[in-house]
């Protein structure tokens, strides 16, 4: 019997395994370049500001569990980028490899040119194969890596940039 994917907008209720994927990435990946874990109320917090400024929380539910979820946000926070966001995606760490990533990204995307945005960037740490070529076969391109910008587990961390531009006509 195969599981089925649903991809639908966050709640609540979802807040405790959203915050237990994201303090995973922060503890075990570079994914995250915090160090600080989070509680549910921050992820209350950072669940209410996306949605006032009309962007998405989604989660990917696989047989009533949240084995994913994504969201994108304001790139920078001047008015002239209004029209540009930056994406973030993560899988339970029991989840990875089975294609939720792309449904996810698939779903930001769709929600993206919904509402007129016109890029979306990608900031991925520049180790982090699987997720650059999840970002190339969606159609974003490389603009360039930032040396030794950010530094996790005692290590300095390269980022690569990367953008899609959803609406080539503007």
């Amino acid at each position: 019997m195969t599981s089925s994917l649903i991809v639908r907008d966050a709640t609540d209720a979802d807040l405790p395994a959203i915050r237990d994927i994201y303090n995973d990435a922060v503890e075990h990946t570079t994914a995250i370049w915090n160090d600080v874990l989070v509680d549910v109320d921050n992820r209350r917090e950072w669940l209410a500001a996306r949605v006032t400024r009309g962007y998405p929380v989604i989660v990917a539910e696989r047989d009533g569990t949240v084995a994913g979820y994504a969201s994108f946000g304001d790139w920078r926070a001047f008015d002239g980028y209004r029209h540009t966001v930056e994406h973030s995606i993560y899988v339970d760490k029991n989840a990875r490899g089975g294609g939720i990533g792309e449904t996810l990204m698939r779903a930001l995307i769709e929600r993206a040119r919904a509402i007129g945005i016109h890029v979306m960037i990608a900031s991925i740490e520049a180790q982090n194969a699987p997720s650059i070529r999840l970002h190339e076969k969606l159609g974003f391109r490389t603009v360039g890596t930032f040396s030794e910008v950010g530094t996790k587990f005692g290590r300095w961390l390269d980022l690569t940039c990367m953008e899609l531009r959803l609406d080539p006509t503007r």
